[in-house]
């Protein structure tokens, strides 16, 4: 008898779907919030020539003692603090939640709607995961968050901070009151960091529960898929243990590094980016269809009628955003647009007025 699939994954496997990402050649791509602007050419031949240093042939510094320092420095990180590198957050939430795996009654817990990883790798790795709703405004619900975290208890909680996909920077007040009653860590994610100009990071130390997570893909670097996970060493040591060895490769160590010594470079970026994101929100916000909603990120949520209608009309004229209309719930008729340069933006708003049935 012939082993099918069936017969080997687990439910929870069998049942998920895999994370796609949509082809976007051709278009203009406004769906995967990057910094749509590429490196001046007088830093990507500074940039090749500080790769010449790079010896394949050798496993990279296993602990990327270089970059971390770098990293320190770029956020800023309290002397104590320890820090530990992943390939994109990704592989820091995997890791994480790894060390949850097989532990008899431990809970994952999150706001909801927010990065959907978070309960998908929890799903993978069979470890109980609890969502919690927010308030219609997308606010934290702090009563329902405060009576789940006693209900449950749980090991970890995650909060997106600005969260995406709303692009809501959470009351902070909210957010400290619950580290201060959650009895297992809180990750605080400042994915979006560059672009909210607000952190936790000051926090480190001040809760012995608290840790930041950051990566440098929204500043700028999405290609090198790097993250970092800041917090008091006596638990990044021990998340150490389940990291693969050499997990950050030689190039990605070099070009971070590189990277972080020319960041005045994307911090003109971020600024430009943060510019276009108010003007693009100004645009959205007056068109009568339209319900756009504030960000701290440097993406747009809004929400349309015929949402499904909308988004395959603006894929039909090239322009490929996100659609997030099939999560239900309080994201029904949603749609969100990373924030492109000028020409891009303006591209999308003429898809969209023409997607919506009006010209102008």
């Amino acid at each position: 008898m012939s082993l099918k699939p069936q017969d080997f994954f687990r439910p929870e496997i069998l049942k998920a779907t895999a994370y796609s990402v949509a082809a976007a050649e051709g278009r203009i791509k406004l769906d995967a919030m990057e910094n749509p602007y590429p490196w001046p050419e007088s830093l990507v031949e500074g940039w090749l020539n500080y790769l010449s240093q790079a010896r394949p042939n050798r496993y990279p510094d296993p602990e990327a003692s270089a970059l971390k320092a770098a990293l320190r420095r770029y956020a800023n990180l309290p002397k104590d603090a320890e820090v530990l590198l992943g390939n994109g957050s990704d592989e820091i939430i995997q890791i994480v939640l790894l060390a949850l795996a097989g532990h008899p009654g431990a809970t994952v817990l999150a706001p909801e709607p927010s990065f959907v990883m978070y309960r998908q790798v929890a799903q993978w790795l069979g470890v109980n995961f609890v969502g919690v709703p927010l308030n219609r405004d997308f606010s934290l619900d702090l009563d329902a968050m405060l009576a789940n975290i006693a209900r449950h208890r749980p090991k970890i909680v995650f909060l997106a901070y600005p969260n995406n996909p709303t692009g809501n920077l959470f009351d902070a007040s909210a957010v400290l009151t619950l580290i201060e009653r959650t009895p297992g860590l809180v990750i605080v994610d400042e994915a979006y960091a560059p672009f909210a100009q607000v952190s936790f990071t000051d926090r480190l130390g001040q809760f012995p529960n608290l840790l930041v997570m950051q990566t440098l893909s929204k500043l700028g670097l999405a290609g090198l898929r790097l993250g970092f996970l800041a917090g008091p060493r006596e638990w990044l040591e021990q998340f150490n243990k389940l990291r693969l060895p050499y997990n950050i490769n030689v190039l990605t160590q070099l070009s971070a590094e590189f990277a972080l010594t020319h960041l005045e470079v994307f911090q003109q970026q971020t600024a430009r980016i943060r510019a276009e994101r108010a003007a693009l929100f100004t645009e959205l916000a007056s068109l009568p269809q339209v319900q756009a909603f504030p960000s701290a990120a440097n993406f747009i949520l809004f929400r349309v009628k015929e949402a499904d209608r909308v988004f395959n009309g603006l894929k039909s004229q090239g322009v490929l955003i996100k659609n997030l209309n099939p999560q239900g719930g309080l994201l029904q008729g949603c749609l969100r647009v990373t924030v492109g340069t000028p020409a891009e933006n303006q591209a999308f708003l003429r898809a969209l007025r023409a997607a919506l049935g009006f010209a102008g």
